[in-house]
């Protein structure tokens, strides 16, 4: 197991927040992340949070205000950064690919390929340095995001069952073959055949059945004010595909809310409620 380095810590509702810095063996890179611990000897249920476009491991972690209600229901809650970083990572100029924009896919293109494996990284390296390093339980394991990171979050619950015993997401990217922000990003890392694409993309993992009934149900959240609705997040898309495959989904519209953390800050204490009722 890889060891990881603790960079600093704070003392955050009654519990403990790290920040901390590891290699990792998928990306080939130092990979960075946070972890908040509840108060206590464990094991606690964990909540992996991922991050959207622009992000580090920092956003959640100051903006999202969710370590009351984490430390209130006994829950690790681990926040990623959203991609390697480094002199010698490709990246490009554009917010939308590159560094801070790695989409929870491993990469099969030049010259993403080398170190942008994002879905092997959170599958692999995270989550079993989370278990060794931490007192968290090994099987109560929740993923939740925001907008890229909600993508990530549908996809990697859909295609890791085995790992994921709960999911839900906010301002989710529902269908990255359907939007540019998805198609521009798939086009890059996984090449043009659409094919490749439909692997990673959660409306059409329902549909193929991945999540084999898995989910007792999927929250989502998304904001009627966001500037991102229409062209690029596509809940409905989300919500005819749950409907296709049979997998119930709690799609909430929330009037007046943009793609901020403001929106994020305003529910996640109802999230980290859900998560902790379906890994008790």
């Amino acid at each position: 197991m890889t060891a990881f380095e603790t960079v600093k810590t704070h003392r955050v509702s009654g519990g403990e927040l790290r920040y901390c810095r590891h290699a990792s063996a998928a990306t080939g890179m130092p990979m960075t992340f946070s972890v908040f611990t509840p108060e206590g000897p464990g094991p606690f249920p964990v909540m992996i949070w991922l991050s959207g476009l622009t992000c580090t491991e920092d956003n959640f972690t100051t903006k999202a205000g969710a370590y009351p209600a984490a430390a209130q229901h006994g829950m690790i809650i681990v926040a990623p950064d959203t991609s390697p970083r480094g002199d010698n990572v490709a990246n490009d100029p554009a917010y939308d690919l590159g560094q801070g924009a790695g989409f929870y896919v491993d990469a099969t293109q030049a010259p993403w390929a080398p170190h942008f494996r994002m879905e092997s990284y959170i599958t692999e390296d995270l989550i079993p340095l989370i278990r060794a390093g931490f007192p968290a339980d090994p099987v109560k394991l929740g993923v939740s995001g925001h907008s890229m990171g909600g993508h990530g979050a549908l996809t990697l619950a859909l295609r890791h069952p085995d790992i994921f015993r709960s999911v839900s997401a906010f301002a989710p990217i529902s269908s990255p073959v359907n939007c540019p922000w998805g198609q521009k990003a798939f086009t890059a890392y996984l090449g043009p055949d659409r094919n490749t694409w439909r692997a990673h993309d959660a409306c059409e993992l329902l549909r193929e059945g991945a999540s084999h009934g898995y989910y007792d149900d999927i929250l989502v959240d998304q904001g009627l004010a966001d500037q991102f609705l229409v062209d690029q997040l596509k809940p409905e898309l989300l919500e005819q595909a749950c409907r296709d495959a049979g997998q119930k989904l709690t799609l909430r519209m929330q009037h007046g809310y943009d793609h901020s953390y403001f929106f994020m800050a305003s529910f996640i204490a109802d999230h980290i409620a859900w998560h902790a009722r379906r890994l008790a």
